[in-house]
Protein backbone atom coordinates (compact mmCIF):
# COMPACT_ATOMS: atom_id res chain seq x y z
CA UNK A 1 0.00 0.00 0.00
CA UNK A 2 1.77 3.35 -0.81
CA UNK A 3 -0.09 6.35 0.87
CA UNK A 4 -3.53 6.09 1.84
CA UNK A 5 -4.87 3.96 -1.40
CA UNK A 6 -5.39 0.60 -2.14
CA UNK A 7 -2.68 -1.10 -4.81
CA UNK A 8 -4.07 -3.50 -7.46
CA UNK A 9 -2.30 -5.17 -9.79
CA UNK A 10 0.29 -1.86 -9.16
CA UNK A 11 -2.00 0.80 -9.75
CA UNK A 12 -3.86 2.56 -7.81
CA UNK A 13 -7.86 1.57 -7.76
CA UNK A 14 -9.51 2.08 -4.56
CA UNK A 15 -9.66 5.10 -1.79
CA UNK A 16 -10.36 3.36 1.43
CA UNK A 17 -11.62 5.75 3.05
CA UNK A 18 -14.51 6.19 0.70
CA UNK A 19 -14.79 2.21 0.64
CA UNK A 20 -14.70 2.76 4.85
CA UNK A 21 -17.40 4.73 4.85
CA UNK A 22 -19.52 2.41 2.46
CA UNK A 23 -18.87 -0.69 4.24
CA UNK A 24 -19.63 1.36 7.39
CA UNK A 25 -23.37 2.86 6.19
CA UNK A 26 -23.92 -0.65 4.82
CA UNK A 27 -23.11 -2.27 8.23
CA UNK A 28 -25.27 0.48 10.19
CA UNK A 29 -28.16 -0.62 7.62
CA UNK A 30 -28.16 -4.24 9.19
CA UNK A 31 -27.90 -2.75 12.72
CA UNK A 32 -30.69 -0.56 11.91
CA UNK A 33 -32.67 -3.24 10.55
CA UNK A 34 -31.71 -5.49 13.57
CA UNK A 35 -32.46 -3.06 16.31
CA UNK A 36 -36.19 -2.16 14.78
CA UNK A 37 -36.63 -5.92 14.71
CA UNK A 38 -35.77 -6.42 18.36
CA UNK A 39 -38.23 -3.61 19.13
CA UNK A 40 -41.04 -4.70 16.78
CA UNK A 41 -40.95 -1.61 15.36
CA UNK A 42 -41.82 -0.52 11.88
CA UNK A 43 -38.40 0.80 9.66
CA UNK A 44 -38.61 4.13 8.20
CA UNK A 45 -38.65 3.23 4.45
CA UNK A 46 -36.93 6.51 3.79
CA UNK A 47 -34.35 6.30 6.11
CA UNK A 48 -33.42 2.81 4.40
CA UNK A 49 -33.17 4.26 0.92
CA UNK A 50 -31.68 7.45 2.15
CA UNK A 51 -28.67 4.84 3.95
CA UNK A 52 -28.38 2.72 0.99
CA UNK A 53 -28.15 5.59 -1.72
CA UNK A 54 -25.87 7.36 0.77
CA UNK A 55 -23.87 3.98 0.69
CA UNK A 56 -23.97 3.08 -2.67
CA UNK A 57 -22.33 6.89 -3.83
CA UNK A 58 -19.69 6.28 -1.45
CA UNK A 59 -19.31 2.68 -2.99
CA UNK A 60 -19.30 4.63 -6.70
CA UNK A 61 -16.62 7.34 -5.62
CA UNK A 62 -13.99 4.57 -3.37
CA UNK A 63 -13.47 3.58 -7.40
CA UNK A 64 -10.45 6.30 -8.36
CA UNK A 65 -10.87 6.06 -11.76
CA UNK A 66 -14.77 6.51 -11.79
CA UNK A 67 -16.32 9.74 -13.91
CA UNK A 68 -17.80 12.36 -11.53
CA UNK A 69 -16.36 10.77 -8.79
CA UNK A 70 -16.39 13.80 -6.43
CA UNK A 71 -20.04 14.57 -6.88
CA UNK A 72 -20.96 11.20 -5.85
CA UNK A 73 -19.06 11.44 -2.82
CA UNK A 74 -20.12 14.83 -1.95
CA UNK A 75 -23.52 13.59 -2.02
CA UNK A 76 -22.74 10.94 -0.05
CA UNK A 77 -21.36 13.57 2.37
CA UNK A 78 -24.53 15.01 2.61
CA UNK A 79 -27.09 11.75 3.15
CA UNK A 80 -25.28 10.81 5.12
CA UNK A 81 -24.49 12.97 7.61
CA UNK A 82 -28.16 14.53 7.77
CA UNK A 83 -28.93 10.94 8.49
CA UNK A 84 -26.47 10.51 11.03
CA UNK A 85 -27.76 13.78 12.49
CA UNK A 86 -31.13 12.95 12.39
CA UNK A 87 -30.14 9.59 13.97
CA UNK A 88 -27.78 10.90 16.31
CA UNK A 89 -29.49 9.96 19.72
CA UNK A 90 -29.73 6.07 18.48
CA UNK A 91 -27.38 4.73 15.83
CA UNK A 92 -26.76 7.97 14.14
CA UNK A 93 -22.88 8.56 14.95
CA UNK A 94 -21.32 5.74 13.02
CA UNK A 95 -23.76 7.19 10.10
CA UNK A 96 -22.48 10.78 10.74
CA UNK A 97 -18.95 9.15 10.95
CA UNK A 98 -19.15 7.33 7.68
CA UNK A 99 -20.26 11.20 5.93
CA UNK A 100 -17.25 12.58 7.35
CA UNK A 101 -15.29 10.10 5.29
CA UNK A 102 -16.92 10.42 2.53
CA UNK A 103 -16.44 14.18 2.98
CA UNK A 104 -12.67 13.57 3.41
CA UNK A 105 -12.75 11.41 0.33
CA UNK A 106 -13.68 14.08 -1.85
CA UNK A 107 -11.56 17.03 -0.76
CA UNK A 108 -8.83 15.18 -1.00
CA UNK A 109 -6.62 14.10 -3.56
CA UNK A 110 -6.89 13.84 -7.40
CA UNK A 111 -10.09 12.24 -8.88
CA UNK A 112 -7.73 10.41 -11.09
CA UNK A 113 -4.75 8.82 -10.14
CA UNK A 114 -1.46 9.99 -11.52
CA UNK A 115 0.03 7.16 -13.84
CA UNK A 116 3.40 7.37 -14.42
CA UNK A 117 6.32 6.99 -12.20
CA UNK A 118 6.07 8.30 -8.96
CA UNK A 119 9.25 10.54 -7.74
Amino acid sequence: MRGSRILIMGRDRLDPLAGMAAVLALVMFVVYLVVIGLQEGERADWFVVALLVGAASSGYGAVLTAPYRRPFLMFAAVILMVMGFLAMFSIGLPIFIAGAFCLGAALRGSAVPKTGPTP
